[in-house]
């Protein structure tokens, strides 16, 4: 079987082989730029002779940019909201939500190791176009609404470290535009290099504050256990709910299905399967350093405002308000608009690779990514400032929210294709999933699917 299967997956050099259409595509040999999924697949070399560590190094990266999608401002509300009305409770909510995100973000990984193409491409390949074109559509407002929540968090940052009013800090977050131009013809590894800088500067930002507010580490323990009472009120369940819905991103699967092909991998399958084993550990330790940053603010929030009987803290600007007098310092509050800053720009980068994945993948259209980043950024800013003017500085939490409704209701279609594309064998030979993965991921997609169809109810009705 895995010579019938090496054979199969066997193509010429510099191509890669679609087994949904039956065609080759031409790869570029170089890459000029970080943003341009074709110009970078196959750009980062890998030594199957080397030993495991330095295999792992080889592969470690694509996580990293994934795991950026768990930690951004839009998850920041509902962590913050979790810690501060519920104590500990549903920081088990937190952790399983994280391990689903990883089942998920490995069967988009396998994918694209697999076939050489990313979950955009096959979709376009294997549905007809106006589904593709749907797809695409539901793919582009999951990006705009990640982006708004980016925006939001940014310009929130900038208002509570400089003072400035929240509009001034929209319209400074469409400068970060320029720092995308600084690293057109970088290569691939250092955009991953500054992700990690990033997520460092978060998770180090997390760790003093941690200190500084000295949580309740056996409360902690017991927030960990699974428990039906935690969620038994229609409050927490719906928190619950939320946390879950704005785990998983709808663009991170397209996003990890292209990106994990940076790696040049032979095909044949003892290397696709090596290349599966080391990106999987990649996928599982970034994700496990978001599931941490996002436990983190939750135990913050926890020990910080529920613990001294602020249990109505929903906002990240009332958090920030509230830590220094409560800490007893000034510095927990400037950590914490730090690490949202960065949480902001992080993302930012994340968002405009995924926008040219999807926009390559289904349209087979490609601009230069500062003009991507400018289009995506003018459409989030549209909304930002038009509810700060509406509503101001209380727009920050109604927009968040909004946006995670908006991922919510794309989620079911990346999801779907994902699922049903991991699950055939003529795509993925003997790389399909098998009857316990099958299991477990239709099991995810119905369960994350109610949660965001529940979301949508209780946002409408609400």
């Amino acid at each position: 079987m895995r010579e019938s299967a090496a054979r199969g997956l066997a193509v010429q050099p510099g191509f890669i082989n679609s087994r949904v259409t039956g065609l080759q595509f031409k790869l570029p040999t170089t890459a000029t730029a970080p943003f341009c999924p074709a110009e970078v697949q196959g750009s980062v070399a890998v030594n199957p002779g080397a030993p495991f560590w330095k295999r792992l190094l080889q592969f470690a990266g694509p996580g990293l940019l994934v795991s950026i999608g768990y930690m951004d401002p839009g998850n920041w509300a509902t962590d913050i909201e979790a810690g501060s009305r519920y104590g500990y409770n549903l920081l088990f909510v937190v952790v399983l939500s994280s391990v689903a995100a990883m089942v998920l973000q490995c069967l988009s990984m396998r994918l694209g190791i697999v076939t050489g193409k990313d979950l955009a491409q096959l979709s376009r390949a294997r549905y007809s176009p106006g589904v593709a074109r749907f797809q695409w559509l539901l793919a582009e407002l999951s990006i705009i609404a990640c982006d708004l929540a980016e925006v939001l968090g940014g310009a929130l940052a900038f208002h509570l470290l400089f003072k400035m009013s929240l509009t001034a800090g929209v319209l400074l977050t469409a400068l970060d535009t320029l720092i995308v131009l600084g690293l057109q013809g970088k290569k691939f590894r250092d955009l991953e290099a500054i992700m990690l800088g990033l997520i460092a500067t978060i998770g180090a930002g997390y760790v003093v504050e941690l200190v500084l507010v000295k949580p309740d580490w056996s409360a902690v323990a017991h927030g960990l256990v699974p428990s039906l009472q935690a969620v038994s009120g229609r409050e927490p369940l719906y928190l619950a709910i939320g946390i879950l819905g704005a785990t998983v991103m709808p663009h991170n699967l397209y996003l990890h299905s292209s990106v994990v092909q940076t790696r040049a991998v032979k095909r044949n399958a003892r290397d696709i399967g090596s290349a599966i084993s080391m990106s999987r550990i990649d996928t599982i330790v970034a994700l496990l350093l978001a599931l941490l940053i996002n436990a983190a603010i939750l135990l913050l929030a926890a020990a910080a405002f529920h613990a001294t009987g602020h249990t109505q803290v929903t906002e990240i600007e009332d958090a920030y308000k509230l830590l220094a007098p409560i800490v007893g310092t000034s510095v927990a509050a400037v950590l914490f608009a730090v690490t949202l800053l960065a949480s902001g720009q992080s993302s930012t980068f994340t968002g405009t690779v995924a926008g040219q994945v999807i926009m390559e993948g289904f349209l087979d259209l490609n601009i230069p990514c500062w003009q991507r980043r400018l289009i995506t950024r003018a459409l989030a800013l549209i909304p930002a400032l038009i509810g700060i003017q509406l509503l101001g500085n209380g727009a920050v939490g109604e927009l968040l929210v909004a946006s995670q409704v908006v991922l919510s209701l794309q989620l079911p279609f990346a999801l779907y294709p994902l699922i049903r594309m991991t699950d055939d064998r003529a795509l993925m030979g003997e790389f399909a999933n098998r009857l316990p993965t099958r299991v477990l991921a239709w099991a995810l997609f119905v369960a994350i699917s109610v949660a965001n169809i529940w979301l949508v109810v209780q946002a409408v009705v609400g």
